[in-house]
């Protein structure tokens, strides 16, 4: 690590400080940040950095950015997240304050800022807002941590930031030459492995950066490139379930029978590359140009084995008798015992008989990417003028094209279909017992034969083949322009921004039914599989066999050889968004503090065509919505002295519709005068906020937070069926606003608010007070924790939003010190509402509550080599996401428990270990 200490005057309370870490491809961004140091020379009277801490270096140079923001942020420093196995973005903002993750395979995916839906969470990188290549959901594990040099998180909004920024933003900010003093270059190599499956992993990253004086002024370059590599199977079962209409015996009213049980068993390699280059130009003190390039690459090749039981195959057989019955066992039922509680069937345990086995073989190989590249000026002039400008282009992809999959079905004859015994009572397992199905001299009765391990010996011919080929491309053009003024005590600001962005949808799929499906593979399953052994762990019930991948991707090729794409005309869209915003802003400084004020104005034009279905003809349709809003905003900042700070904000944003969900390709039936699909003219949830927070950053080291705030909502967005209320697809003379809508609609209003805290303290300067051994000194703790209260109106029900958590919590100790660095993180977030559902598909859907524990250690061999260890997950804790029709219940007046144990899915994904070496020159 290289240190460019500068020792102040004696007595002074900070040290200059400029960092370069080279920390698996992180840096501090600010080259020459003030920073609260660590230590405390007496002799001197001055505070000294050893350059031996790089955890309190770094955090205490993001503590100093953070308190010299005039808004509320929280800034993850490049060592202080370097330092814990944090692959991608998500994860390595996870552990700040008020933020909380979405996982996908383990992997942390979305953000949430203060328990506030993801939706509500946008990216930026240098200032400049990215669509996602899936849309506004902000999908941070496509981006590597290793583009970043540190990560701003603005928790309460300014006027220089789109509207369209509600809960925050995460800026990241890539690294800069001019953050060195002059060559640079630094980098790791890692290599570790899965616990589950023993698969392995691969990581390494590469920093190169230099300054040139020239003729005509000083040139900085930089280039980067980072490789992660996750190869990994997972632990998994699903059951879904469902209110069956034919169950009206007494107490029909609480009970839901699992309609389908499945295994999903994954074998995947996911990949993270970047590569991104920065070519800044200084011709002088007051002038900067900047050239900026990040290309991001995320794949996911999945090989996914999918047994599901189709459960309620049968569920005719049932009969509809409202009446009480003998509950009496039956081991010889005359139906296929699906729902059937006279038997003695429940819905947590049971048996059904010659039911469907529905088995899905599929390869996938989604890819995302987003390209970035921005130029970029900021020009100083006489009397405090300042003009910066930014033009920015970006195109984002999310290819979800799907190799191949293979369907395989039983036969109708039920005596060559399993008899499957359920057992459903153990939240976190999922118990089923294959047999064969004897048909009795009665051809309406059947009964369980022997016991069957081998799932894949059952017969289950070849009914189906598709290909499918799928883009989306998201294309954003940005155009800013800002101009301010510096006064004595004020810094007035006035900026105008174009947004242009277009999302194309392009779908097309070959679909072969048997018959042609038997020209490019093997009807016979136990033909198309290999004789590699279960890797996961879980207990199933049964075995199977893994499909050939190489098998799939040769039946994938004859096919596209001998079978054209069609379209999926229903999922191709274009939609067209153009924003032309303006806003002025004002930061007054005082005495005591600061306010920073202003407003923001936004036009935005939406258009949208697809080809639709109205009346039973298909064609064409195109839909336009234009709206004009305004984001005004205040920030008081009151310093109560030099080491406590006051803030008080008051912040207004607009969370829109993803683009698929404005598509206007829907289907309008004019005789049942119902629309279904895209909503182009949903309006955007509003929120109103107020926040108030508390910061005492402690000398000689430490900081201390805590922070309450309030969200107010309006016209709340949720799937449902409405009246449409609109007249934009009104044509021929037909009215169609009060048709019944099933999609996206607006609610009514809500509400969210909450309770923030956050400690950073390290003992070392403390020791000797305390009279401890010096070596105790190393030692440190972060903790932070978010309470959070929510509520939306449905009209007929209230519920909390949407990804909500009621706490989130992190804690960490780590000890640095002789050249040793080791940390231990916890994470915890509480259940949190995954979708609003409805009575006949058991209710709503929430995960169950989620914590991870990671591992960290480095050593320094030398001041230019270390090597380090990471072990993540440790914990190993499952992913369980469950339904719960108790609000539903109970808004109807039936009496329903306060919780469900009707899980709904189950993952668990392993321990995971990784170690090599890092350099920094």
């Amino acid at each position: 690590m290289q240190h460019d200490f500068v020792r102040p005057r004696a007595g002074a309370p900070f040290v200059r400080l400029a960092l370069t870490c080279g920390v698996a491809g992180w840096a501090l961004a600010s080259s020459q940040v003030i920073a609260q140091a660590p230590a405390v020379d007496d002799d001197m009277g001055a505070i000294v950095v050893t350059g031996t801490r790089p955890i309190a270096e770094s955090e205490a140079a993001a503590l100093e950015i953070q308190k010299n923001s005039d808004s509320l942020v929280t800034v993850a420093a490049s060592d202080s997240v370097g330092r814990l196995p944090d692959q991608n973005i998500a994860q390595a903002a996870s552990r700040l304050p008020g933020i909380s993750v979405e996982r996908d395979q383990g992997q942390a995916r979305y953000i949430n800022l203060r328990g506030a839906p993801k939706t509500w969470t946008t990216l930026s990188f240098d200032g400049i807002n990215v669509v996602s290549p899936e849309g506004r959901d902000a999908r941070f594990d496509s981006i590597p941590s290793a583009i970043a040099g540190k990560i701003i998180v603005s928790k309460a909004v300014t006027p220089d930031m789109p509207g369209e920024t509600v809960a925050g933003n995460v800026n990241v900010i890539t690294r800069s030459a001019f953050d060195y003093d002059g060559f640079h270059l630094a980098g790791k190599s890692g290599l570790g492995f899965a616990e589950l499956g023993d698969r392995k992993e691969y990581e390494g990253a590469l920093v190169v950066s230099d300054r040139f004086q020239t003729g005509i002024g000083e040139i900085g370059v930089l280039l980067s490139g980072s490789y992660y590599e996750r190869n990994m199977v997972t632990d998994n079962f699903e059951t879904d379930y469902e209110r069956v209409s034919r169950d009206a015996r007494p107490g029909n009213e609480t009970r839901f029978w699992a309609h389908e049980a499945e295994n999903k068993l994954y074998r995947l390699t996911r990949k993270n590359w970047s590569v991104s280059g920065r070519l800044d130009w200084k011709p002088d003190a007051r002038n900067t140009i900047s050239l900026r390039s990040i290309y991001t690459i995320f794949t996911d090749d999945e090989a996914r084995d999918n047994y599901r039981f189709d459960l309620d195959d049968r569920e005719s057989d049932l009969s509809s008798s409202s009446a009480a019955c003998t509950i009496t066992p039956n081991a010889t039922p005359a139906t296929s015992g699906y729902a059937d509680v006279c038997i003695g069937n429940t819905p947590q345990q049971g048996t059904v008989y010659g039911i469907d086995i529905r088995q899905r073989s599929t390869l996938r190989a989604f890819r995302q990417s987003v390209f970035t590249n921005t130029l970029a000026g900021d020009h100083e002039f006489a009397d405090g003028w300042r003009l910066s400008w930014v033009g920015n282009y970006t195109e984002s992809k999310d290819d979800r094209s799907v190799v191949g999959e293979a369907t395989w079905d039983s036969p109708g004859t039920r005596n060559l279909r399993p008899t499957v015994a359920y057992d459903f009572s153990d939240p976190n397992l999922s118990r089923l017992t294959l047999y064969r199905t004897q048909q009795l001299a009665s051809p309406t009765r059947y009964a369980a034969g022997a016991q069957v391990v081998d799932v894949d010996s059952f017969t289950k011919p070849l009914s189906g083949f598709t290909v499918l080929d799928a883009v989306d491309t998201t294309k954003a053009y940005t155009g800013r322009l800002v101009l301010a003024r510096e006064l004595e005590h004020a810094t007035l600001k006035g900026g105008i921004q174009y947004d242009r962005r277009t999302k194309i949808a392009d779908e097309r799929q070959i679909t072969l039914n048997a018959a042609q499906a038997a020209t490019v593979l093997p009807t016979d399953y136990n033909q198309f599989s290999t004789d590699q052994k279960f890797l996961g762990e879980i207990p199933m019930g049964y075995t199977f066999h893994y499909f050939d991948t190489d098998k799939m991707r040769a039946a994938s090729k004859a096919a596209q050889a001998a079978y054209a794409f069609a379209p999926n005309t229903g999922n191709n869209y274009d939609v067209r968004e153009e924003i032309i915003a303006g806003y002025l802003m004002g930061t007054f400084r005082y005495d005591w503090g600061s306010v920073v004020g202003g407003v923001r104005v936004e036009h935005i034009k939406n258009r949208g065509s697809a080809v639709g279905t109205i009346a039973g003809v298909s064609g064409l349709v195109t839909a336009e919505a234009t709206q004009t809003l305004a984001f005004p905003s205040m920030h008081i900042n009151y310093n109560i002295d030099d080491t406590k700070k006051l803030r008080l904000s008051f912040n207004s944003g607009a969370a829109r519709a993803d683009y698929d969900q404005l598509r206007p390709n829907v289907v309008v039936n004019d005789s049942n005068e119902t629309i279904s699909g895209g909503n182009p003219a949903i309006k955007p949830e509003r929120a109103y906020g107020v926040d108030a927070y508390f910061e005492w950053y402690l000398r000689p080291q430490g900081y201390l937070m805590i922070g309450t705030f309030y969200k107010k909502i309006e016209d709340f967005l949720y799937t449902s069926s409405r009246t449409f209320n609109s007249a934009a697809l009104n044509s021929n003379g037909i009215d169609r606003s009060g048709y019944t809508f099933s999609g996206l609609v607006n609610g009514g209003s809500g509400r969210i608010y909450g309770l923030e805290a956050a400690a950073q303290l390290q003992l070392e300067p403390w020791t000797d007070d305390l009279g401890l051994p010096e070596f105790l000194g190393g030692f440190g703790v972060s903790a932070n924790i978010t309470l959070n209260n929510s509520k939306v109106d449905l009209g007929n029900r209230k519920l909390r939003l949407p990804g909500t958590s009621d706490f989130v919590y992190n804690i960490g100790g780590y000890y640095e010190k002789y050249g040793l660095s080791i940390r231990l993180q916890y994470q915890n977030r509480s259940k949190w509402l995954d979708t609003v559902g409805s009575l006949a598909d058991a209710g709503d859907t929430y995960w169950d509550s989620d914590d991870e524990l990671d591992f960290s250690a480095r050593y320094a061999i030398t001041r230019n080599f270390e090597i380090y260890f990471d072990a993540s997950n440790l914990l190993n804790h499952p992913g369980r996401r469950f339904s719960d029709p108790g609000s539903l219940l109970r808004a109807s007046g039936v009496q329903a428990p306060n919780s469900s144990n009707q899980t709904i899915e189950w993952e668990r994904f392993g321990r995971r270990y990784t170690g090599g070496i890092r350099f920094n020159f």
